[in-house]
Formats: C-alpha cells, structure tokens, sequence
C-alpha cells in the first residue's frame, strides 16, 4: 500500500534499526495501583522478547497458564520495553528465585485486580537515529516542530501486517469462507489485519485529499474529488493539515463520546486538539461516517460481518515531543509520548518520508 505523509519536506535519510540501546518503551499505566489486593503487579523490562515470550517465560517458572498472567498491551521485540503484568499474590514467592537474561522484575505492588488488555494511558519513546548530517538534523528539528503542532496521521505500523507484509489477505480470505485459521489467536490476527489495511487504506485517502484541497484551486479538485465545490471551497479554508468533511465521525481528544461534524464551529476545536477525526475499523456495530464523509469512507467499509467494528482515532498529537542533535556522533535522538495502540515506528516514518520496515535500518 502506497503510504501517503502531510509534511513538505523531501525525504531525509539516516540510518535507523530497532534495537534495545537504540529503542526505549515505557509504558504509563492508565491509573495508579493501589497498594493491595490479591494481584501482584510487576514492573518489569524486557530486552529481545515479545509481550507473549515474556509472559510465557514467567508462566513456566510459576507453573501457570500464560493466561493467568495480565498485561495492557503489546510491546516491540527488538527494543529495550518496560511494562506492567499482574499475576496473583500467591505467586510472589516462586519469583525470589526468577531469572532471566531478557527479563528484569523492577519492582512489585498490589492492586485488586488483573491488568487487562487496553489498560494503559500511552508509551514514552526514546529512539536513536543514526547516520545524520547537519543538513537532515536541521529537517528532522522542522518536522517534529509540525508535529507538535498539528498532529501526525493515526496509521497502524508495518508490525500489524506481517513479515512480509500480507497478513491481511489472509484476513480477508478467512472472511470470506476461502481460508480457514485454527489457532484462535492466529484468526483474529489476521482479521485485524485485514481491518487495519482498510483503516490504512481510508486515511492515505484522506491524506492524499488534504494535501490536493492545499494545492489546487476549487475548479481543479472538482474533477479529481467526489465532493460538492461548496465543501471544497470550505475545505481550502481549514487551517489544519488534514482536511475535515462533513459527516466525519469525530471523538473528543484523547478520549470520549463520538458525534459526527456538522456544525462549523468544530474546525476551531480540531485545531485545539480537543477532538479529532476517527477512521473506521470495518465491522459489525461499528458506528459509520454520515453524508459527505461517508462517500469516501464507504469505498473502504467492506467488512459487514464476522467481526466486531470499532472506531479508531485517525489523526493523533504525541506531546513531550523533544529531539536533540548529537553532531559528534551524527545521531539524533528523539523523546516522544503517543497514546496507546499507536506507533512509534509511524512517526520516523513521516519524519523520514519513506518506509523503513524493508530498510536494512528498519528490519525487525
């Protein structure tokens, strides 16, 4: 899939791998612990592990079911991660004598409950770049100056999509009846998968439209976008570089109640960061866009059935965005704070200007 970026700038390049020295995870849980209960809550670091492998590991040290272990969300293999797993307190001594060379206990709390899936606030990045001259360094301090200020495209990475890129198909052939996919965890993989194309797929659109209303004049878009001259006349007034329709399915910013833009008075709110865009995550009970929104939106709602749809947040703005140029070095290093399910990898990617997943710098 072609991927669509807002910023100017011609592409930068500089070197860039996951690893653990040169990609940091910190996890911000979504509330703080209480002190007891019967859960014992582990902050713990991982280094060249999945989520999965991690919990795995200490589910066999403690004689349990993976299952039995929480945990909020997912972190990259090839980083440095900290994040929070609860298991029961009954447990607590079987861990005195845990050890493992990717895995570090932190520290312990109680709490009442199991941490569940989605049970996060955000992550705090820290990444390296590497090969940077002077010149790049220079384009790299301009971009994340307008993202700080207007945001970045919500795209899921190219971690959703597999190795080679194609788990989606078989999302898509296992909605339609042609694969079948007998581990659970597998199937639902794929599916979202196959949504997270689709979601992809809606916002380079939209991107691609955006950055058209900015360069055109009305008469010109009027043959290339499906839209009424009167929206796209409104349209080339809105200051933000991601364009709103009318009918857009809108969320309060970072979360809250959906309603669909109607009214003009939410351009000013959209550019305050206090609401955003929401793109479709195709599915049943899945709320849809309306009107003029919904004529781009339904050529990538094609999934009617056989999953649960949702909304996602299709234009996001990570904060305590900071970067520093190391010239000795020719590094450049980034601190940045995203919301949950949202991607790190994204932002080089807009910052860079290219895909890096197939990158020798970008390899997983």
């Amino acid at each position: 899939m072609e991927r669509h970026y807002y910023l100017p700038h011609s592409p930068i390049e500089f070197h860039f791998r996951q690893s653990p020295r040169d990609f940091v995870v910190d996890e911000i849980p979504l509330y703080p612990f209480g002190g007891e209960g019967e859960h014992l809550v582990l902050h713990v670091r991982k280094k060249n592990l999945t989520t999965w492998q991690m919990v795995e590991i200490l589910a066999r040290h403690c004689g349990i079911k993976a299952r039995d272990i929480g945990y909020a969300g997912l972190k990259d293999k090839n980083a440095q991660t900290k994040q929070y797993i609860s298991i029961l307190k009954k447990y607590e001594p079987m861990l005195e004598s845990f050890e493992h060379e990717g895995i570090k206990i932190l520290e312990k709390q109680y709490h009442n409950n199991k941490i569940r899936t989605g049970h996060l606030k955000g992550n705090r990045f820290f990444i390296r770049l590497k090969k940077v001259n002077p010149t790049s360094a220079y384009k790299i301090h301009e971009a994340l100056k307008a993202i700080k200020k207007n945001g970045m495209p919500n795209y899921f990475g190219f971690q959703r999509f597999g190795i080679d890129g194609e788990n989606y198909k078989k999302g898509k052939s296992i909605l339609e009846g042609t694969l079948k996919e007998k581990n659970r965890k597998l199937h639902q993989f794929y599916i979202n998968s196959y949504q997270s194309y689709l979601f992809n797929a809606w916002l380079g659109k939209r991107v691609q439209i955006s950055k058209l209303v900015e360069s055109f004049s009305v008469d010109e878009l009027a043959t290339v976008i499906p839209l009424p001259k009167e929206e796209l006349a409104l349209m080339k007034t809105q200051k933000h570089p991601f364009k709103l329709i009318h009918g857009d399915a809108m969320m309060h910013y970072p979360y809250g109640k959906l309603f669909h833009y109607e009214d003009d008075a939410e351009i000013e709110r959209f550019n305050n960061h206090d609401i955003s865009v929401s793109g479709l995550l195709a599915g049943e009970r899945a709320a849809r866009a309306t009107g003029l929104a919904q004529t781009i939106e339904e050529e990538f709602d094609l999934i009617s059935k056989g999953v649960d749809g949702m909304r996602r947040y299709g234009w996001i703005y990570p904060e305590e965005v900071e970067g520093y140029y190391k010239e000795n070095e020719a590094w450049f290093e980034l601190h940045f704070t995203l919301p949950k399910g949202c991607y790190a990898t994204v932002l080089i990617e807009e910052i860079a200007k290219r895909e890096i997943q197939n990158d020798e710098s970008g390899d997983e």
